[in-house]
């Protein structure tokens, strides 16, 4: 038996000591970047998860470089975060030794995998030669009016001890921490400007060959809406902005309703009767849009409906959410939410609208649909699509009024307060301010305290303190460091020239790779970090560093595994390592079971069986290059050709699970009829996804070039012949209903006896077929039928209709073609079910089952 670990290890050396992967720019050839979004090194091990994603990299790396693209396949570590921090201050160890370690294991894993990454070109972002220029770029980004910092209500996690960005919270729980509550809080903080890129963002999806659903929730993130940007009076003058897509239900509005977050609300209530049982709310309410219940108190202000000036309370709400519109909501009778608070609230409610047949609506519930308005003064009787635009047009006149459009998507929050991440190049001066330093790196400071509370740089006197750049003044740094999707944002650049000092990258190497062709990672980062990508890539284009507007031309998102219902991962126990696969199996079994489960788009469930299946695969093909190989016949050129043309199909199509069924299938006729060709073929197609094994076979047998840089196969359509693929599929018909006999009579068989079909039904058939292409409709076919030769089975043909309709044989034979074929199959018939083997064409059988035998489905009798 092949010792698998030892093949893995020889060519493992083999790849890094000659360098076949690493990569430079070409210009005679064709590129393809192919990348995974690189891993967060917080785990000691890779378990089938990890290894199912890196594989699927791995195989589109391996294919594209066997057709001949120049392939840049790299692998870098997303280090700064969270959980380094966490670890330090559990563990007592500090975040840069937990970070290193963890990438030094994870690259020896992930070398153990044996995927073709350029190694020359890794990078960690917590190193100062990364992260200074996401100082750069934070500076430039300052300059061009895309940087600023305010106070502002923020997303407090109590378990991260610092804020996080919208994109960072689900369902009103953090990202990291599902069950911890958000709270809102009032902080300075820095914000990059998304919004200026919102329109671009929403319109550029279009050119991406990404997944409908990721569209969809980026275009749902950035919410674009057209609508009335309405202003609502208040007693002392002042003025709350509303935003409504539904100007047509303004004469319905009976109340205001403000997200509790918002900045006007603690303005509003402060030295009044309500500030107290106000601020109460705000504290314990939980901010949740999705929430089925309604929570609400009013602040003691009246607003003035600016259509019929009537004062309307304004109450605070937990649906009500300042990342839509303006934070505040006019709540009316065609709202359902709106509808069930006020209920709760004793909040009188107007109808303005009926259905469009004029029926009169009684159900007690909103009528949110458009429809005709009433109890709406002059708008009486205007559809909602008319109102709309007449009601604009009338406030406006009145300077109460504007058309606007507004997006859901907010500024992007950088801010956070822990240590370990990119030091915010600012310092405060008391006499010159804010202050930009343009000195870089700013060195996060290795010296720090986890044990005191807050954020460690807080407390080392030493580096917060310095001198102002400009004045040379006492200054004081932020301490605020950078969120880690700064860090993700770029990375993708950075690996075109990695080893660039001068630059954060260079402009010919991103000239020549960029855009990645092919991006692969998971559905959750779909309005976090692919966002922010291409916030980046577009400023980046706009400030002349770069000549693209989109990042990732491609992007597919792998599937989840599962092992015994549940993620596989660490806080569920059901982590199967690669270690423990690899030590069984091999990491090639691995490899080709992880691919060949299921689509990898799809969720799979892991399966020690499965992999046991793969395995046997593997060693079948090991097997084969000790038989002796045959001179290529027509049908071995056939079967070459079709699994060429098969197996490219499904694995452009990213179906790789069917590609690897053509792989079995081709390597199960190999085992029965051998030849060189072929399996060489064979070998090449299946390196993508085992490429130890086919590497040792390869050089079994004499040569000595790698098979991962080998030529990809090529198929001769003229070479596949369907006839062929009729044969077999004919003889394996045959076998499986043998079998299934068998089983039914539980009986070791003497002789068998098989009886073709009589020729007319071959001629019926071939009617049939030329019929149908005509009329599906059996009346006209049967009558059609009823007046050739044929027409003396007539009995027997009404019956047989039916059954051709449903399904018909792609290719039909003559008698003596399909007699000829199991005449030359007899021996292999016999060999399988060890009996002899009587082979009769129905016209000269005496036994009754022949008037049962059909083209294709002969009568089998078992003695």
């Amino acid at each position: 038996m092949l010792n698998f670990k030892a093949v893995e290890q020889k060519w493992q050396r083999a790849w890094e000591v000659s360098q076949v992967f690493k990569v430079k720019e070409n210009s005679k050839r064709k590129k393809f970047y192919c990348l995974e979004m690189f891993p967060y090194p917080s785990a000691s091990f890779l378990h089938m998860g990890h290894v199912r994603n890196y594989t699927i990299g791995d195989v589109i790396a391996r294919s594209k470089r066997m057709q001949g693209y120049n392939v840049l396949y790299p692998m870098g570590y997303d280090s700064f975060g969270l959980p380094a921090e966490n670890a330090a201050k559990k563990n007592n160890i500090h975040p840069k030794k937990y970070t290193e370690d963890a990438i030094k294991k994870i690259i020896e894993y992930q070398k153990a995998l044996g995927n073709s990454y350029d190694w020359s070109r890794v990078i960690s972002t917590h190193q100062p030669e990364y992260y200074k220029w996401n100082q750069y770029f934070f500076l430039k980004f300052l300059e061009r009016g895309l940087v600023y910092r305010k106070k502002a209500p923020v997303n407090w996690c109590p378990d991260c001890s610092s804020v996080l960005a919208n994109e960072e919270v689900v369902d009103g729980k953090c990202w990291r921490h599902e069950d911890t509550i958000i709270e809102s809080k009032e902080l300075e903080q820095w914000f990059l400007k998304t919004t200026a890129y919102a329109d671009e963002l929403l319109k550029d999806l279009d050119k991406l060959k990404w997944s409908e659903r990721i569209k969809n929730l980026q275009k749902n993130w950035i919410g674009k809406s057209e609508g009335t940007l309405t202003k609502f009076k208040l007693k002392n003058k002042e003025v709350l902005e509303v935003f409504t897509t539904r100007i047509d239900t303004i004469f319905s509005v009976t109340f205001l309703v403000m997200a509790p977050e918002h900045p006007k609300v603690l303005e509003l209530v402060k030295g009044t009767k309500y500030e107290k049982s106000v601020l109460e709310f705000i504290k314990n309410i939980k901010i949740n849009k999705d929430t089925e219940s309604k929570e609400g108190i009013f602040i003691g202000h009246y607003a003035v409906n600016p259509a019929n000036n009537q004062e309307i309370p304004i109450y605070l709400a937990n649906f009500v959410l300042m990342d839509y519109g303006t934070g505040i909501v006019m709540a009316d009778a065609h709202d359902q939410r709106d509808y069930e608070f006020a209920k709760k609230y004793k909040i009188p409610l107007i109808q303005v609208l009926k259905p469009k047949d004029g029926s009169d609506w009684k159900e007690d519930k909103a009528f949110e649909s458009f429809g005709i308005l009433y109890n709406s003064e002059q708008f009486n009787g205007l559809s909602s699509e008319e109102a709309i635009l007449k009601i604009r047009d009338w406030l406006e006149k009145k300077g109460l009024a504007k058309k606007v459009t507004q997006y859901k998507l907010r500024d992007w929050l950088i801010s956070r307060q822990r240590y370990w991440g990119t030091p915010i190049p600012i310092v405060y001066c008391n006499k010159c301010g804010t202050v930009a330093v343009n000195q870089l790196p700013v060195l996060l400071p290795e010296e720090v305290d986890f044990k005191k509370e807050g954020n460690p740089l807080n407390h080392n006197k030493s580096w917060v303190e310095t001198k102002c750049p400009i004045c040379n003044g006492n200054a004081k740094r932020e301490t605020d460091t950078m969120g880690g999707f700064v860090d993700s944002s770029w990375y993708f650049l950075r690996f075109c020239s990695p080893q660039d000092n001068k630059n954060p990258f260079d402009k010919k190497a991103v000239s020549y790779w960029i855009p990645v062709d092919q991006y692969i990672g998971g559905i959750e980062h779909a309005v976090g970090h692919l966002i922010y990508s291409r916030f980046f890539t577009k400023a980046l284009r706009d400030m002349g560093m770069l000549e693209i507007s989109e990042p990732f031309s491609s992007l597919f998102n792998q599937g989840i595994v599962y092992k015994d219902g549940h993620k596989m991962s660490k806080s569920f126990g059901n982590i199967v390592t690669q270690t423990e696969i690899s030590e069984k199996y091999g990491i090639d079994t691995a490899r080709v079971f992880l691919m060949s489960v299921a689509s990898p788009e799809s969720d799979m469930e892991w399966n020690d069986k499965g992999a046991e299946g793969s395995f046997r695969f593997l060693q079948k093909v090991w097997k084969i290059h000790e038989m002796k190989m045959n001179i290529q016949s027509t049908k071995d050129e056939h079967k070459r050709n079709l699994a060429i043309k098969n197996y490219n199909f499904y694995l452009e199509e990213f179906k790789f699970n069917l590609a690897i069924i053509e792989l079995i299938k081709f390597a199960d006729y190999l085992a029965e009829h051998p030849n060189k060709v072929g399996y060489e073929d064979l070998l090449r197609m299946l390196s993508p996804f085992a490429p130890h094994l086919t590497e040792e076979i390869w050089h079994k047998f004499g040569y000595n070039s790698f098979i991962s840089l080998e030529k990809w196969p090529k198929y001769d359509i003229k070479k596949i012949k369907p006839e062929l693929e009729v044969e077999d599929e004919l003889v394996y018909n045959l076998f499986s209903d043998i079998r299934y006999l068998l089983k039914l009579i539980k009986a070791e068989p003497k002789k068998i006896t098989i009886i073709v079909s009589p020729v007319w039904k071959y001629k019926f058939y071939q009617e049939f077929k030329r019929v149908f292409a005509k009329t599906k409709n059996i009346s006209e076919i049967i009558k059609t039928l009823m007046q050739t030769p044929l027409k003396q089975y007539g009995n027997e043909i009404t019956k047989l209709i039916p059954k051709l309709i449903e399904k018909q044989p792609s290719i039909i034979m003559s008698q003596e073609k399909e007699f000829k074929i199991f005449s030359s199959n007899k021996e292999l018939i016999e060999k399988e079910f060890n009996c002899e083997i009587i082979l009769e064409k129905a016209e000269k059988s005496q036994n009754e089952k022949s008037k049962f035998a059909l083209p294709g489905k002969p009568s089998i009798l078992i003695q």
